[in-house]
């Protein structure tokens, strides 16, 4: 099977520009393709998991990548899929978040001579002037149909700035400069992207009479048709500092039974034919799909020896038995906590595995709260401070675990 027919098989292509071209390049290694990341954080998370993965595969087919960082476009902020306007970041830190990506994106991408390259739309897109631009990029653009992309037409309602509009023209501009400067005869991004991706080939047609093409990946979305990668804590980090390799672990291990299959084909590199088998397994067998699967995506995220902790640390807490070691754990100045102890529903909040008191009020009135085995059955239950010497495991709900400590 080859790559683009691999990607068919496993749901990752969700539209095309020109089907049969596109074929053609990838499948002899004929794609010089680029994928924009903006950095609106100092991580990458889950929803930029499907991207790297895709680059991934390409590249062992032989096509290069050109990972696109949004140095400039990260100062306007995309729209796409926002009902509000992004917070307006400063140089410094759009730039601290470029190096934070890069270094993670080495875990996926080769990158070198002859390989995959590094650019950052902030070397042409800050220098470019307004009414050069105007003459030169704007002419081609038609209000509109820009108007009627869905990633402006939702913002309508609640308003959309002239900045933001802006969004779309600037990243047709990247592609037009990355197939002048760079050979990029192709762009890949999510399925949000379609109508900006558009933009970029209609404009390279119309300023250089060459063909480009697009190709949009498929929104990992669960069976409920919400975007995956959110937990109450909120967005799944690929840094270890922000999302622990084991809550990350965990993360994977207890989605939906519905969604297991779909994440095994679209974000593993487990042999097609190997995850025909696992198709057919029972329901009895679920369970094991998810270790691997969580096993699969934090080994290739994390390595294979936090892989490896995060699963020993899982069966040890189902089970009862074994090593907790590297269970995640909060450890609490004395400072911090008063003479007379501590409510859990402060504790709770203090290690961040509930989003505030409120919530964790609500969690041990519904009896979702145990400490070292025993229900929390009052909001007024309080932890002391020889308890929180020695050590206490809090359990919320089924599945999250967390120790805590005072030193």
């Amino acid at each position: 099977m080859k790559i683009y027919e691999e990607l068919q098989a496993r749901g990752l292509i969700a539209q095309v520009t020109d089907e049969p071209q596109i074929r053609e390049l990838i499948n002899h290694g004929g794609a010089k393709f680029y994928i924009g990341f903006d950095p609106t954080a100092d991580s990458l998370h889950v929803g930029h998991f499907m991207a790297l993965c895709l680059m991934k595969r390409l590249q062992m087919a032989g096509n290069k990548p050109v990972v696109l960082l949004g140095g400039g476009t990260g100062f306007i902020g995309d729209p796409s899929g926002r009902t509000d306007m992004r917070t307006m970041m400063n140089a410094e830190t759009i730039q601290h978040n470029c190096d934070c990506f890069k270094k993670q994106m080495e875990r996926f991408i080769e990158f070198g001579e002859d390989k995959a390259i590094v650019v950052n739309n902030a070397d042409w897109l800050l220098d470019l002037k307004y009414v050069e631009l105007l003459r030169d990029v704007g002419a081609c653009f038609s209000v509109n149909n820009m108007l009627r992309a869905e990633c402006y037409k939702q913002r309508m309602e609640k308003g959309l700035s002239f900045f933001e509009f802006n969004y779309m023209i600037m990243q047709a501009y990247d592609f037009l400069h990355l197939h002048n400067n760079y050979g990029c005869n192709m762009q890949f991004g999510g399925d949000d992207q379609w109508s900006n991706m558009l933009a970029g080939t209609d404009l390279i047609r119309r300023k250089t009479g060459e063909d480009a093409y697009a190709m949009t990946i498929t929104l990992l979305m669960n069976s409920e048709g919400n975007k995956m990668g959110k937990t109450a804590k909120g967005a799944v980090w690929l840094d270890p500092a922000k999302t622990s390799p084991f809550e990350f672990y965990q993360y994977w291990r207890n989605i939906d039974d519905a969604d297991v299959m779909k994440c095994l084909r679209m974000l593993t590199f487990i042999p097609a034919e190997e995850l025909d088998e696992m198709e057919k397994w029972g329901g009895d067998r679920i369970n094991e799909k998810k270790e691997v699967l969580a096993y699969d995506l934090t080994n290739l995220v994390h390595g294979e020896e936090e892989a490896r902790k995060a699963k020993e640390v899982s069966r040890a807490l189902f089970s009862g038995v074994g090593d907790d070691s590297n269970m995640p754990t909060t450890i609490l100045p004395e400072s911090d906590i008063p003479d007379q102890g501590i409510y859990v529903h402060e504790l709770m909040t203090a290690c961040k595995i509930a989003s505030g008191k409120g919530e964790a009020r609500r969690l041990i009135q519904q009896g979702g709260v145990s400490i070292d085995g025993k229900k929390v059955d009052s909001v007024q239950w309080m932890v002391g401070k020889k308890q929180l010497v020695e050590g206490i495991k809090i359990r919320k709900g089924k599945k999250v675990f967390h120790k805590v400590k005072m030193e």
